[in-house]
């Protein structure tokens, strides 16, 4: 399993946050193309992400975030990438499934798409966007972007994005997709990141977008098991591995009743914390 729960943003245009990515605990990194990198510095930025592929060398997956095909740089930035295989391309400001399919039309053969949910009309076409099929495989929410358009007042308990994180979500389920919440700005403050991660957590997110290092250890923190969720899962499995438990569709794990889709869930928890624990297996 692999896991996502830190995908650490850094500029392609910066060649010591490149190689600094290299050798961090993050479990992606995105070489940005797009809004952490000036205008002016566009055809250098693509040129520096296209080196580092060819290099190597990434501890974590490596993925690209390219401009919008409808701005003067989308399309040079997948040319770029031509034979180049990162884990994966991010394709900001998603808004239809034809737009999906463009991007996925350019792509080289293996190379997942991730895709940024930032706009309203984006939200509201999210089933028909995360159906459009492979190779598509997760949606992230581009908070800023989205809460620009909105209006949106949204201070640490972010109550007026509530809907939209459990549809986000809703939608990435519904089509086998990995759900990816959207950053903290405030990257000195890590009560709220916490509280974020947390959060995003309780609505069912596979992990957390970053923009600076610091970041990532809450972000894997929040996102893998705790102690307690191991000891619930591992004690379901085996309650279902006995022989009592033969056959049976539902029994009882200490004072609660526990179903099959418990067990699946159980199942599905111990491995993502075997992968955030490799040596512990």
């Amino acid at each position: 399993m692999q896991l996502t729960r830190s995908v650490l943003y850094l500029p392609a245009s910066n060649p010591r946050a490149i190689e600094k990515a290299r050798g961090l605990n993050a479990d992606a990194v995105i070489l940005d193309l797009e809004d952490a990198v000036a205008l002016d510095a566009k055809a250098e930025a693509r040129q520096a992400a296209a080196a580092a592929l060819k290099a190597g060398g990434f501890g974590p997956r490596v993925g690209v975030r390219i401009n919008g095909l409808g701005t003067p740089w989308g399309a040079d930035d997948l040319a770029a990438l031509g034979d180049l295989t990162p884990d994966f391309v991010v394709a900001p400001k998603i808004e239809s499934p034809e737009s999906v399919r463009e991007v996925a039309a350019r792509l080289s053969p293996g190379v997942a798409l991730w895709i940024m949910i930032e706009t309203p009309l984006s939200v509201l076409r999210l089933d028909a966007i995360a159906g459009a099929g492979a190779p598509l495989a997760a949606l992230m929410l581009g908070i800023n972007d989205f809460g620009e358009q909105m209006n949106l007042v949204l201070g640490p308990d972010r109550d007026p994005l509530k809907p939209w994180l459990a549809a986000v979500v809703a939608a990435a389920r519904g089509h086998g997709l990995l759900a990816i919440d959207g950053v903290v700005n405030a990257t000195d403050d890590a009560d709220r990141l916490r509280t974020e991660c947390l959060q995003g957590r309780a609505f069912g997110f596979d992990g957390k977008s970053l923009i600076h290092p610091a970041q990532i250890d809450a972000a894997n923190a929040a996102f893998s098991p705790s102690p307690e969720e191991v000891a619930r899962a591992r004690e379901v499995v085996a309650a279902f591995a006995s022989a009592e438990a033969d056959g049976k569709g539902a029994i009882r794990v200490g004072y609660r009743m526990v179903e099959r889709l418990h067990l699946d869930a159980a199942c599905r928890l111990l491995a993502r914390h075997d992968a955030a624990n490799p040596g512990n297996r």
